[in-house]
């Protein structure tokens, strides 16, 4: 135990620091996150409107495989802006 106390203390364990330069990028990330996730959340709206058309209609399960695209973009939306904050 007592070498792997020195081995844990030699390691560095630095802090993140956004340098000032990074300012504007963040912001901008901010912002195409944010409008990103309200037309994601339009675009299930939108797709639950069809999806309750289609069901009047008898065609429900082709609206199934847009909501999952849809969705699936949102995932993709809010994972990219967090990676990249995560490296500036």
């Amino acid at each position: 135990m007592h070498l792997f106390t020195i081995a844990a203390s030699v390691i560095p364990n630095p802090t993140p620091v956004v340098p000032e330069q990074a300012g504007g990028l963040l912001t901008i990330l901010n912002w195409a996150s944010g409008i990103g996730l309200v037309l994601g959340v339009l675009g299930v709206i939108i797709v639950g409107i069809g999806m309750v058309i289609q069901l009047q209609r008898g065609e429900g399960a082709q609206a199934i495989g847009k909501l999952g695209w849809v969705l699936m973009g949102c995932i993709i939306i809010t994972g990219a802006a967090g990676i990249v904050q995560a490296f500036v």
